[in-house]
């Protein structure tokens, strides 16, 4: 990290299920390994350091969501000369082992946990977008969040993707809605119509 003005820290163990069976290994990495970014910019001379975070951080109720929201923590309470800044968002619409690319892979039906659920549209240039505006950003020791990004129900991406399904039942570690932060769940944000998912999908 010797000569970099700025470090994003993105790397994580990010599947719930590996922290569903795994928690030792998701909190050595996502925790530890937070801290030994942490230690590494400060030692180095660094300005400033971002941590890439997730939705799961608030309210967590899995070892993921834990270990995120310790690494949030340690970031807003470094009290080094480096400056810190968190940014926590959802699910990236088409990123790797996300619902779109598997059902795409997926021949015949597909699985849907909760028809109901309703997650957060973000496209993966708007991910990096936020990002790099965390970078440059004035505020300290914050956590950034994004607050006007449209939803979609499982069930009308599923119809948006001519997809049939079998509902599997929403396991424990996961939630119905996505939350960001107070007030700012996906059940309460504008919700996109079928026609909306269809023509976003053409981008991902």
């Amino acid at each position: 990290m010797h000569g970099i003005d700025t470090v994003i820290h993105a790397a994580a163990l990010k599947r719930i299920e590996v922290g569903e069976y795994n928690p030792s290994e998701m909190f050595a990495t996502n925790i530890q390994g937070s801290q030994n970014v942490l230690d590494a910019a400060e030692y180095a001379g660094v300005k400033r350091a971002v941590l890439v975070s997730s939705d799961k951080a608030y309210q967590p109720v899995s070892p993921y969501g834990i270990s995120k929201a310790a690494a949030e923590a340690l970031f807003r309470r470094h009290s080094g000369r480096l400056e810190t800044t968190v940014v926590r968002y959802g699910n990236v619409a088409g990123s790797t082992g996300s619902v779109i690319p598997v059902w795409r892979d997926t021949q015949g039906v597909v699985r849907v946990t909760d028809p109901s659920c309703t997650r957060f549209w973000m496209t993966r240039e708007h991910a990096v977008e936020w990002v790099l505006s965390a970078a440059t950003s004035t505020k300290q020791r914050e956590v950034l969040i994004p607050t006007s990004l449209p939803a979609f129900r499982l069930m009308d991406l599923a119809t948006a993707m001519n997809k049939e399904y079998t509902v599997t039942g929403l396991p424990e570690h996961e939630k119905l809605h996505e939350s960001m932060g107070p007030g700012l769940s996906s059940d309460q944000a504008r919700r996109m119509t079928v026609n909306e998912i269809k023509e976003a999908l053409r981008n991902v």
